[in-house]
């Protein structure tokens, strides 16, 4: 098989040549921007999952139908390290841009709103050069978005910029990624920004993504985000969906799968789009011809995981100190335990309670819990409910058992 004509492609976020199993939450958003070009109240949409199921991949087709639709879009990647105002502004002069207001005053002061909020980022009286310039034009305007408070300076923004897309007839669409990671008065203000312009009816909505847990982040800061968001789980594809992720893009390519190594590709990706693309592009470099067959799947596989040790894997257990790893293998071997225990039942997610880890690594819970918290911060684990922690990495279990 031609390695140049390869059609798949594990990169992070990277866009598969086929993106199946994803039509219910396109068709969804569809809906979602025709109900808003018409006036109609609409909820703001979060994507939840596990890593490498396509929520970057599913945030950024989402967007790019809002671009179709003549909206004007800004995307920004939370990180817990840094607050909001200043990748939210350079994400909204972005969108500001787009909607190709035709009022010069009218976007300048939009413009000049979203620098006045930017500027707050730092002290006011602090020196020049530790001021940030978002590399808008417009003078800064005095008295709005720049109260220092964060909730209410994301109210007026957020009012102030769907007014500018109201008077042309169009959305803003603010589309965030790795949502989890936002400082928690930012999450505060960004529910609370959002009601307030579900309320005015105003054409601005946010997409959001990031981990399982993101809802009860959500939830914790305002009891009203349930109602407020419209939550979708985004999860590993169903096997006729993997299956057409695998056929569509060989199929373009002249080549296709036997049904053997289409099954035999389901087992060993478990249906994760990801793994299927890293399982697929290694496939089809071994693979001698078309069809690519079982047999070549079994040759194929030890060099996938080899890849996904590395890249998918290995990168992540790297940023875990020593003490660390031992909770990430200690949960590791307490799936296992229960996965062989008649009388348990492992769920979906694999998720073990921190009692059977603390058994295992023969400590006290509490004196476990700077380990788990570090975990939790580093994006590794998280908690789907109390007293129960998973890995946020699929087959990142079997990793650790094979490698540690």
């Amino acid at each position: 098989m031609d390695p140049i004509r390869n059609p798949y492609a594990p990169g992070a976020g990277q866009r598969p040549p086929e993106l199946a199993g994803r039509d219910s939450e396109l068709e969804t958003f569809a809906v979602v921007i025709e109900r808003i070009a018409r006036g109609r109240p609409e909820r703001s949409v979060v994507l939840t999952g596990l890593r490498g199921v396509g929520k970057t991949v599913l945030l950024n087709a989402l967007r790019s139908a809002a671009v179709r639709a003549d909206w004007g879009t800004g995307k920004l990647e939370a990180r817990p390290e840094q607050r909001l105002r200043r990748p939210l502004s350079a994400a909204l002069h972005v969108a500001v841009r787009e909607l190709g207001h035709p009022q010069a005053d009218d976007v300048d002061h939009v413009l000049g709103v979203i620098k006045s909020f930017a500027h707050r980022a730092v002290e006011p009286g602090a020196k020049l050069r530790d001021r940030w310039n978002p590399g808008i034009d417009a003078p800064a305007v005095s008295g709005r978005a720049d109260s220092g408070d964060i909730e209410i300076d994301l109210v007026e923004l957020l009012s102030d910029v769907g007014g500018l897309a109201a008077d042309v007839g169009k959305g803003i669409g603010i589309f965030i990624d790795e949502m989890q990671d936002l400082h928690p008065d930012d999450v505060s203000a960004l529910c609370a920004a959002c009601h307030e312009i579900s309320q005015s009816s105003l054409p601005v909505i946010v997409v959001g993504a990031g981990l399982p847990h993101l809802p009860a982040v959500l939830s914790a800061s305002k009891s009203y985000s349930e109602r407020l968001f419209r939550y979708a789980r985004i999860d590993r594809l169903p096997r006729d969906a993997a299956d057409r992720a695998l056929q569509m893009p060989a199929k373009e390519e002249d080549a296709d799968f036997t049904p053997e190594a289409l099954e035999a590709m389901y087992v060993a990706t478990g249906g994760y789009p990801y793994f299927i693309q890293a399982y697929g592009k290694v496939a089809w470099d071994v693979a001698p011809r078309s069809p690519i067959t079982g047999s070549d799947i079994a040759v194929a596989a030890p060099e996938a995981e080899s890849e996904l040790a590395v890249g998918f894997f290995g990168s992540r257990y790297e940023r875990a100190t020593p003490g660390e790893r031992e909770y990430l293998r200690a949960m590791a071997d307490a799936a296992v335990a229960i996965a062989e225990d008649a009388d348990e039942q492992l769920d979906e997610i694999e998720s073990v309670p921190t009692s059977d880890v603390a058994v295992i690594l023969g400590r006290k819970p509490q004196s476990l819990s700077p380990a788990r918290d570090a975990l939790l911060k580093k994006g590794l684990i998280y908690s789907g409910e109390r007293g129960r922690i998973a890995f946020t990495v699929p087959h990142f279990g079997r990793y650790l058992r094979a490698h540690t």
